[in-house]
């Protein structure tokens, strides 16, 4: 199989990789932080276009890479934790969380990890597609913080990111590492030099449900980051069409098409991140609608689907057995694993139970799914 090269930036080109079959590493030239494009398009671009593009790329429009940023000062923690559901101060020195920007309403505006690090800062990495929203967001509040009297700071890293994922992945990281990559547990990170690169922040965590890891990298070395790990014949590289099954079958959510900000963390199927203290303190935004929630029944819920025949998109209407409409497909697409169509969406919480069987209207036929538990594949991340 010729491999293609991805950008999850806005740029992107598809390669589907059969996960039984990922020998190889999947090297996902994921994202950076914000780099103005000089073409008229207005387009943003990563470090590694070009490099793309001499690999032959097919580059589409594409939102979804990230923003890293640092958060400074004795009271970074309660000031991210004033615009997050996260518990950010029970976190070890080191270890990160998904969490989620939420607003008053309770929905969802972004979701990022957060990771407390050793260095007297916080490392956040957020979406680069919401940049201008979060930007406002953070600013905004932050100015507010700071104008009470307290000590934090931001700044936005003029950094690359990309992401080393499947089940060679330490065998291909380690030569380059002083790190010993076994003592590297799934959302935990380490500040070191990789192959020689210094300064990179290696996490390992990825967007595919395999072990796996993202690299920041100061923005001058990626290309040659990159070249290196090529270098390796266990590492080929992956796009965009290949990293939205491994992330579907991994039962991932994809911020824009399975939540936003009509959704809550509870319909979302994300009670998991609220931390267990904030929800005593509820002292996040939305919080008087969000943690009522979490033991009331809400009226929609995130569900996994599976069916057989076309496959499902986003927007497919989900129904009852009976027709009546119930619901719609955020995100589908065949699983290379399963040999089925795998998709989530939103029904009425009647219909959300495992095993409940609803159909899917497919170029105007209906075609038989059942709710299924999600990850609809096994994650390997790596617990040590």
């Amino acid at each position: 199989m010729f491999p293609r090269m991805a950008s999850t930036s806005r740029f992107g080109f598809a390669l589907r990789v059969p996960r039984e079959s990922l020998r190889n590493v999947i090297l996902g030239a994921v994202r950076q932080e914000r780099h103005a494009s000089s073409s008229e398009s207005t387009l943003k671009k990563t470090e590694l276009f070009e490099f793309h593009q001499e690999q032959g790329g097919k580059m589409v429009e594409f939102a979804g890479w990230s923003m890293p940023t640092k958060f400074h000062g004795k009271d970074r923690v309660k000031f991210i934790e004033s615009l997050i559901v996260g518990d950010i101060a029970e976190l070890k020195d080191n270890q990160g969380t998904l969490s989620l920007f939420t607003n008053e309403r309770g929905g969802i505006k972004d979701d990022l990890i957060v990771t407390k690090t050793d260095q007297s800062y916080l490392y956040v990495v957020s979406n680069a597609g919401c940049a201008d929203k979060d930007s406002a967001h953070i600013e905004a509040n932050l100015k507010e913080f700071k104008a009470a009297g307290h000590d934090v700071d931001m700044e936005y890293l003029d950094e690359s990111l990309i992401a080393l994922q499947g089940p060679s992945m330490a065998q291909v990281l380690q030569p380059g590492l002083s790190d010993d990559l076994s003592k590297l547990t799934f959302m935990t990170s380490a500040l070191t030099s990789v192959f020689g690169i210094q300064g990179c922040r290696v996490t390992r965590c990825g967007y595919t449900g395999e072990d796996g890891v993202e690299i920041s990298v100061p923005r001058a070395g990626v290309v040659a980051l990159v070249e290196r790990l090529l270098a390796n014949s266990e590492v080929r590289l992956a796009g965009l069409g290949a990293r939205d099954s491994l992330r579907l079958e991994a039962g991932l959510c994809l911020y824009g098409n399975d939540i936003d900000e009509t959704t809550t963390p509870v319909e979302g199927s994300l009670v998991w991140t609220i931390g267990k203290r904030r929800r005593q303190t509820k002292d996040f935004p939305g919080a008087e609608i969000i943690v009522p929630q979490i033991k009331a029944k809400t009226q929609k819920k995130r569900v996994g689907l599976v069916s057989t025949g076309p496959p499902v998109r986003q927007h497919t209407p989900i129904l009852s057995p009976e027709g009546k409409k119930i619901g719609e497909v955020t995100s589908g697409c065949p699983s290379p694993c399963l040999k089925k169509n795998v998709a989530m969406g939103y029904v009425e919480a009647g219909f959300s139970k495992v095993g409940t069987p609803v159909q899917v209207e497919v170029r105007k036929k209906m075609v038989n799914a059942v709710v299924s538990k999600m990850p609809f594949v096994p994650t390997n991340y790596y617990t040590g």
